[in-house]
């Protein structure tokens, strides 16, 4: 159960941050780059983009995230390193606002770009370009944020699941096992009594006189 939990808290911190690095790439690379081209040239591009990125090398890290951090919620709540619980449920939740963010509005843009055709036949780039572009590129920042976020509380899991060690349990107090005495002794090694259950020397050292005889 251990190994399998650290095989999957891993993985699914590798693949929050593969989608929180393509989609900060975009936000301070990609889209100020393209800001300053041509209508014809952010059109082209993003469309080609946008066919490019359905792969499996982004579809698996994209869609597999969410039932390995359900996976890893479930596991850490019944097995090892509990404490990573919360931090693993804030993940969850941000991944899930940031898949929202992309499939109800980076999505729906890209399939609107991908109707206008062809750039060199669409008529009014300017207009097109204008429709998509700074909505565009305002969410992918919040997903971007977002999964930044879930990357970090995923990355401190780790730290904590890590650095969690289970206790065995211990007797202590009075109920601990005192050991019988050695042989010939007059009483049991003081260092194996619990604490506050020292005895005292004198009492072994100087028995109490019994009666005298009797008349």
């Amino acid at each position: 159960m251990k190994h399998l939990q650290t095989g999957v808290l891993i993985a699914t911190t590798l693949s929050t941050g593969l989608m929180a690095g393509l989609f900060a790439a975009f936000a301070y690379a990609v889209m100020p780059g393209l800001a300053k081209s041509s209508d014809h040239t952010l059109v082209e591009a993003m469309q080609s983009i946008n066919k490019a990125i359905l792969n499996p090398v982004f579809m698996l890290p994209f869609m597999g995230a969410i039932p390995l951090l359900g996976l890893a919620v479930v596991l850490a709540w019944r097995g090892h390193g509990r404490s990573a619980l919360p931090w693993l449920i804030a993940a969850l939740v941000l991944y899930l606002v940031a898949f929202m963010v992309t499939s109800g509005v980076n999505v729906p843009l890209n399939d609107q770009l991908a109707r206008a055709g062809d750039p060199a036949d669409a008529g009014q780039l300017a207009s097109i370009r204008a429709d998509f572009e700074n909505k565009w590129v305002l969410w992918n920042v919040v997903r971007a944020l977002l999964h930044t976020a879930a990357f970090a509380c995923l990355a401190w899991a780790l730290y904590v699941y890590g650095a969690h060690q289970p206790h065995e349990g211990r007797h202590t107090g009075a109920s601990a096992r005192i050991p019988a005495p050695a042989f010939g002794s007059g009483h049991p090694p003081v260092a194996q009594y619990p604490q506050g259950t020292r005895p005292h020397y004198a009492s072994f050292a100087h028995p109490a006189p019994g009666p005298g005889p009797q008349a």
